[in-house]
């Protein structure tokens, strides 16, 4: 096995269904994509929804849902992903809509970006392993503790009120949490203390989740090589 401080922890991903076409590429460190990296996320670079170029991240979202594209783009940028680039086009039909609808959508991208952070990531070897962290926005508080545990389980408690923020709706953001940790394979518990803005609730909630995935996934001097359990494995 290749020490994690060494290994380059990207991963590119496509997942198609009846209902969403995604393609993600996503580089936990920095550096090039792998090769097989969709041709349509190198072309568009840094042209979607969310995007953000800087020295240290680039980071393109465009999954057709403004307020979710809005809350991976936090997710990413404070988790220290150097470059994420996503993109979801709509293409099967929801019986009741005649297209489909916010819940598919939302949680394919969720489900796609958790695959892909768990192809990049790798065994966990040498790493923090676990994480946690607080992040205000205004009058909102949240907290989020995470383990890379490969034991996908998720409780996600963030006290919205509000049908919608955009166009997505408000029931859809804790599942979107719950997708993304169930195909990472991580256990994460995610709650919002204090607010009274649901987007603030939302955005604080995505962030303090952002920075315990960053302590998680952080090489611990002297551990280089050690799984970090008392099993000796972290596999199923």
């Amino acid at each position: 096995m290749v020490a994690s401080e060494t290994r380059v922890r990207s991963a590119a991903l496509s997942r198609d269904t009846n209902e969403t076409k995604i393609v993600l590429a996503i580089n936990l460190d920095g550096g090039a994509f792998p090769a097989d990296t969709d041709a349509r996320l190198l072309s568009n670079g840094a042209d979607g929804h969310a995007s953000q170029a800087s020295k240290s991240q680039t980071i393109s979202i465009n999954s057709g849902i403004g307020f979710l594209d809005h809350m991976l783009h936090a997710l990413a940028k404070h988790a220290g992903w150097i470059r994420l680039l996503a993109q979801l086009e709509a293409t099967g039909k929801n019986v009741d809509q005649g297209t489909v609808d916010d819940h598919h959508s939302a949680e394919d991208v969720c489900l796609a970006l958790g695959g892909a952070f768990k192809d990049a990531l790798g065994t966990p070897i040498g790493l923090a392993r676990f994480g946690s962290a607080y992040a205000p926005l205004d009058e909102a508080l949240s907290r989020a503790v995470v383990d890379l545990s490969n034991r996908p389980f998720s409780v996600v408690e963030l006290g919205l009120k509000r049908e919608k923020i955009g166009d997505l709706s408000c029931e859809m953001i804790p599942h979107c949490l719950e997708s993304f940790a169930q195909a990472a394979r991580v256990t994460m518990h995610v709650d919002c203390l204090r607010g009274f803005n649901d987007h603030h609730r939302a955005e604080s909630a995505f962030k303090a989740l952002a920075v315990a995935i960053r302590q998680a996934t952080s090489s611990v001097a002297g551990r280089e090589g050690e799984v970090p359990s008392t099993k000796g494995t972290l596999s199923t």
